[in-house]
Order: C-alpha cells, then sequence, then structure tokens
C-alpha cells in the first residue's frame, strides 16, 4: 500500500476525559507504518483505564517506571506485556499528571478504499499486536506526529446505537472496578462472514 501524508488525530483530541476519547476511537483508523508496508485497521474495541483511584488502571499501584508514560503527555502509547508473551497497545488521555489510558482490543483490517468487503476482525489485544508486530520497542511513541504508529480519522460514520457497553475484561482482581461499563465495542461488520482472529 502506498502511504499517504498522514494526518493524525491531534494531542487535544486525547487531553479530554478518557470515558469521552474511548467510545470515539471506535471507527478511527490506527495507521502502522514500516519502511515497506503500511497497515490500516479500524479501532472496533477499547477499553478505558482511568486515574489511580480505579483499582483495574495500572497506575493504582503508583507510579512506577513501568506506568511512567500514563502520568506523561496524552496521545502517547503505553505498551506493556502480560503473561510474558502477549503486548497489550494504550493510549495515552487526560491531562499529564493524570494517569489514564485506554486500551486497543479490537480492530478491522480495512483495504486501501475502505472497502468493506470480508474484513478481517481481530480481537484481543496480544492478537492486535501480534499482528501488528508491536512490543516494548513501540512503547513511548507520540502518536500525534504520525510517523511509525499513529490515528487518524477517515470519515468512518459510527452510530451510537451499535456500540456495545461491556466490562472490562481480565480485571476480576478490581472488586466493584470490574463492574464499570468502560468497554467500547462495535460489533462485527459482516457476521456471517467476517473471519474473526480471536485470542487464545
Amino acid at each position: 500500500m502506498t502511504p499517504k501524508t498522514p494526518n493524525p488525530l491531534p494531542r487535544v483530541f486525547f487531553e479530554r476525559p478518557t470515558l469521552k476519547v474511548a467510545p470515539e476511537l471506535l471507527g478511527k483508523v490506527l495507521i502502522k507504518q514500516t519502511d515497506n508496508v503500511i497497515i490500516q485497521a479500524k479501532i472496533v474495541d477499547a477499553e478505558a483505564y482511568v486515574g489511580p483511584e480505579d483499582r483495574a488502571c495500572h497506575a493504582s499501584k503508583g507510579r512506577t517506571k513501568r506506568t511512567e508514560i500514563m502520568f506523561g503527555p496524552a496521545g502517547f502509547t503505553y505498551v506493556y506485556l502480560i503473561y510474558g508473551m502477549y503486548h497489550c497497545l494504550n493510549i495515552v488521555t487526560e491531562q499529564e499528571e493524570y494517569p489514564a489510558a485506554i486500551l486497543i482490543r479490537g480492530l478491522e483490517i480495512l483495504g486501501e478504499d475502505h472497502s468493506p468487503g470480508l474484513p478481517r476482525r481481530i480481537d484481543g489485544p496480544g492478537r492486535v499486536c501480534r499482528f501488528l508486530e508491536i512490543d516494548r520497542t513501540h512503547n513511548g511513541l507520540d502518536a500525534t506526529v504520525g510517523t511509525t504508529l499513529w490515528i487518524e480519522d477517515h470519515g468512518l460514520t459510527v452510530s451510537s446505537k451499535r456500540i456495545q457497553t461491556l466490562p472490562r475484561i481480565g480485571v476480576d482482581y478490581a472488586g466493584d472496578w470490574a463492574k464499570k461499563l468502560w468497554r467500547f465495542c462495535l460489533p462485527a461488520s459482516t457476521p456471517s462472514k467476517t473471519r474473526r482472529i480471536t485470542p487464545k
């Protein structure tokens, strides 16, 4: 695919409250670019992690070397490893010193012209990072500058009626915070035909 002039979402988009940004990321296009290829994928599943009081948020355990990026400017990537094998991609949100981020849980891979056709849906943050070849070397990237990894608005319309709000996955340890409906996702574009890639 021929690279296009980047038009990343500005930092001000991510500086807003996380619970407003997360549903608005649905339908936006995540772009990964290397020297040889550019991949475009529609964001269809995202989870919000909101501040130090949110027991499901990494920052609830304090400011550490791992979470330092969450305390910085919005619009930067936060990539971490779970279970010693799966990387997870997050985008930092809110104002500096208030640690919050959005986990990218699911994508639909797009063609150059965004024709739905038979889009490949990738479910699960580990699968997302494996497909995009994202690892810890991508931690701390500024997603607002349009290099390597960024997010654009390509005018893909998302009806609020299609957005499902669900509890976050894998955070049972967080008590009542695990019940928060802070996961925002879209159903598959073509449920009967889409080939789904699910996490193991």
